[in-house]
């Protein structure tokens, strides 16, 4: 069994962050990923925010904060967890059928895509449902695609396919949008956009691929079919803490319930990032979150104090 002081759960910039700090601080630290390191920011086309930067793209940022943190010596492994246990002398995470010994960890495994749970949805993933824009965007080059979902997310991914679409309808099932107005303003004023607020997809239709989506009007309560080449959904995120069930302490929405310094209810256990109960998830608090996880893991394991 391979053991480190610290081992970290997610290699999104919270990850990467707790990583960056723990390895100044020259502690063992492995960073266990399942996916690609950068979480949902590698697959963001452009962020706007991220201060002292100004625009840059989100697989570029997240290459930058890896190579940054494994200077510092902490690790990258590949492998979803499939084990956490405590013990005597710390915990055990289990991970691509091998197990890690930790004095402590950080928790920061972040969010996956919800799904719309309509019918076609399971059936037509990857074949024209899609969850990732700056993956999949290219491949509707002079088509007419949807995009479903109202917030930041989806407005700023429907802005990004205007690359490539002709048309995008944007639908939303309330009558107003839930991103910051900015992005409102850019998809209202957008020529390829047009908006479908009180609609909601019923049903997503086609063969091999996607041909159309059933939709409902919630105002004139009218059904009908809206042909598109591909569907890409942006209807929130849950949190990728199955794993944690019955170990820490959870809110209703499966978020790890920490205090300011991110200690969890588990002692010798912190969180991190966008899979912790919070009211920002941003590139921006997931980075302060990482910092200040790995500073109090460094306290613990020091001083054993908490």
């Amino acid at each position: 069994m391979d053991r480190y002081d610290l081992v970290i759960v997610g290699a999104g910039p919270a990850g990467l962050t707790a990583g960056l700090y723990a390895g100044r601080s020259r502690l063992r630290t492995a960073v266990l990923e399942s996916m690609m390191p950068g979480g949902q920011a590698a697959i963001t086309d452009m962020l706007e925010n991220y201060p002292g930067v100004g625009s840059v793209n989100g697989a570029e940022l997240s290459q930058k904060m890896l190579e940054q943190m494994k200077a510092f010596g902490a690790e990258l492994l590949t492998g979803e967890v499939t084990g956490f246990e405590s013990g005597d002398d710390g915990f055990a995470v289990s991970a691509g059928g091998k197990t890690y010994a930790a004095r402590a960890v950080i928790v920061a495994s972040g969010t996956g895509f919800r799904k719309l749970g309509v019918p076609g949805e399971e059936e037509l993933a990857g074949r024209g449902v899609s969850y990732c824009a700056t993956c999949d965007g290219p491949f509707y080059k002079g088509q007419e695609i949807a995009v479903v979902g109202g917030g930041d997310s989806a407005l700023q991914e429907a802005l990004y396919l205007t690359t490539f679409a002709k048309k995008i309808y944007l639908i939303h099932r309330r009558d107003e949008f839930r991103a910051v107005p900015v992005l409102d303003e850019r998809v209202r004023s957008h020529e390829v956009i047009e908006c479908l607020c009180s609609n909601v997809v019923t049903a997503i239709r086609g063969e091999n691929g996607v041909e159309a989506l059933e939709l409902h009007d919630k105002k004139t309560g009218k059904d009908r079919t809206l042909a598109v080449a591909g569907v890409f959904l942006f209807v929130g995120l849950e949190p990728r803490t199955a794993f944690l069930k019955n170990f820490v302490e959870l809110d209703e929405s499966g978020f790890v319930v920490t205090d300011q310094e991110m200690k969890t209810s588990v002692r010798g256990v912190l969180a991190a990032g966008d899979c912790r109960a919070k009211l920002l998830r941003q590139v921006s608090t997931a980075v302060g979150d990482g910092a200040t996880a790995a500073f109090a893991a460094q306290r613990y394991l020091e001083d054993d104090e908490w």
